[in-house]
């Protein structure tokens, strides 16, 4: 038995078992008359504004434009990123092969200038891109290790507010929700960015 396996044993031991049926009445109960989305319209603009007030670097291109974008975001920086399989090949068209690392191990993201990856959705309203490391986002030591993070984001990925947004995700993935760079002000309040995850975050939406 695996350390995983021990937790859910002793929680399952204190927690009684409810059936499957009891469970799914108390989801359809639950009150769901509040405001599911707070605009109409704009959403790349409005998700473009939002991300921005993070401090996050943020432009809009087009798909065409987008190869020549990445390449000239990874250029002012030099070094190698991580990319993970699945990224789509055209997006990376424009970028020298020798500078870009296929699903490193993990040990070696340290060492590496930053992360290129998708993402599985966008929320406008609160300018939060969100992973669940499936087919071109890769693990999620990859786009927390590495100082830098470039996010390609889709048009047809945003959603307008938090209960959409949720709607286009899978539960059962392991989630990453991204609002600007790594940051804390935990000590004196003080604000200090790349603690828990990159320093510096840009991301291309593409329309």
């Amino acid at each position: 038995m695996n350390a995983r396996e021990e937790i859910l044993r002793r929680i399952e031991r204190i927690t009684p078992a409810r059936p499957a049926a009891e469970i799914a009445a108390d989801y359809a109960a639950i009150d769901r008359s509040y405001l599911r989305r707070h605009h109409e319209g704009g959403m790349v603009e409005l998700l473009a504004e939002r991300v921005a007030d993070y401090r996050a670097a943020v432009r809009t291109v087009s798909e065409d434009e987008l190869p020549g974008a990445v390449a000239e975001a990874l250029a002012a920086r030099g070094g190698e990123y991580a990319v993970p399989a699945g990224l789509p090949a055209g997006w990376l068209s424009a970028v020298p092969a020798d500078r870009l690392v296929t699903d490193p191990p993990a040990a070696a993201l340290d060492g590496l200038a930053g992360a290129v990856t998708g993402c599985a959705a966008a929320i406008a309203e609160t300018g939060t891109i969100v992973l669940d490391h499936g087919p071109g986002q890769g693990p999620r030591a990859l786009s927390l290790v590495p100082d830098y993070h470039l996010i390609v984001v889709t048009a047809d990925q945003i959603a307008a507010d938090v209960p959409e947004g949720l709607e286009r995700l899978d539960p059962a993935r392991p989630l990453t929700f991204v609002s600007g760079p790594s940051a804390t002000s935990d000590i004196e309040l003080s604000r200090v960015e790349g603690v828990h995850g990159p320093r510096t975050l840009e991301v291309l939406l593409v329309v």
